[in-house]
């Protein structure tokens, strides 16, 4: 007979090793069946072994099956409704007007909209040339919201392009106080000044600095909060970006790794801890990799004067406070992490911290 279908297969052996003790053929080892499900899980989805061990040293084997059907599978577009120039119930009809079919992105953003199918192309329309609104992936208003940005307040984006988030800080801030919006990246500038022209941003200044760079140039202590949604691997995002599936390997992550302690550092180091308002830093990655997430904010909890707080987001998965040989300080469950397959976000990290004095 054939061997039956490697999908087929798959599926069998997920529900074998559920059940291992009742369902297993005798004299089968669990090692064995594991070794085949990797073999098929590689085969049928394209990851290399480094992606498949990731994902089944993370969750049970079904759901990192979940995981991999959803990054099959492309995020909904979904976009941000400009405060600056309008309200979503107004930029919902007019778009609708236009052939959009759309609803609020959930109970949890009051300025989202996921669309559905659309007869006009959505990056084109003239609400989008006028500014009323921004394409966002829907994971990327974690920080945001997490960082919580007030009037009057000085804040640094430091590692900013295209301007999502920047854009939705200054909205937040209503166009007051000073925003800072870093990107190390020269060719990337144009996409921030364009946006923050196009959506009427008029609080904000781009730099071009390597961030590590930003305490020197800013000045230690210097202002309100930071956000640092930290140049990673990737991992999270393999529906945008396939090619993370075979082009990742341990060395990668151990690399981005250690660059995101030293931005972490330097944005807690920009910080004032006795600012009246804020003192307050988010630490965000489109990384599942706890050495990329959990792993870096612990060692800037040894590194600096610092307490993981809420993020005040509603849902999302607690951070791991252990996993596999690592032992995490048990503040880090109040980090936050989203997942493809569990709240049809991008793979994604959200942590805040809290600075509690200006002595390292």
């Amino acid at each position: 007979p054939h061997p039956p279908h490697t999908h087929a297969r798959t599926q069998a052996t997920v529900a074998v090793l559920e059940k291992f003790g009742e369902r297993r053929e005798a004299g089968r080892s669990r090692t064995e069946y594991l070794a085949q499900l990797k073999r098929d899980l590689a085969t049928y989805y394209g990851y290399n072994e480094f992606m498949i061990d990731m994902y089944l040293n993370m969750f049970s084997v079904a759901e990192a099956l979940e995981l991999m059907e959803a990054n099959e599978v492309p995020r909904p577009v979904t976009l941000r409704t400009n405060t600056l120039k309008t309200r979503r119930r107004e930029l919902a009809a007019a778009l609708i007007q236009r052939g959009v079919s759309l609803d609020p992105i959930g109970p949890w953003s009051k300025v989202g909209l996921v669309v559905y199918e659309t007869k006009v192309p959505i990056g084109a329309t003239p609400e989008y040339m006028a500014g009323h609104y921004m394409l966002q992936g829907a994971s990327s208003f974690m920080p945001v919201m997490a960082l919580a940005p007030q009037p009057e307040e000085t804040v640094v984006d430091m590692a900013a392009a295209p301007g999502g988030k920047t854009t939705y800080i200054a909205a937040l801030m209503r166009n007051t106080g000073t925003v800072f919006a870093n990107e190390i990246n020269k060719d990337r500038l144009k996409s921030i000044t364009g946006n923050l022209t196009r959506l009427g941003v008029t609080n904000t200044v781009v730099c071009n600095y390597d961030g590590k760079e930003l305490p020197q140039v800013l000045g230690q202590r210097s202002v309100d909060r930071v956000l640092l949604d930290a140049p990673c691997s990737g991992t999270g995002v393999v529906s945008k970006d396939p090619s993370v599936k075979t082009s990742k390997s341990q060395q990668d992550i151990w690399r981005c790794g250690h660059l995101q302690k030293q931005l972490l550092l330097a944005a807690i180091d920009l910080v004032d801890a006795n600012s009246t308002t804020g003192g307050y830093v988010v630490y965000s990655t489109c990384s599942v990799c706890v050495e990329e997430d959990e792993a870096v904010v612990n060692y800037a909890l040894r590194k600096r004067n610092v307490k993981v707080v809420p993020t005040g987001l509603e849902f999302g998965r607690e951070g791991f406070i252990r996993y596999r040989d690592f032992r995490f300080h048990p503040s880090l469950k109040h980090a936050r992490r989203f997942y493809p397959h569990a709240h049809n976000l991008d793979g994604f990290f959200v942590c805040k911290l809290k600075k509690l004095s200006n002595d390292i």
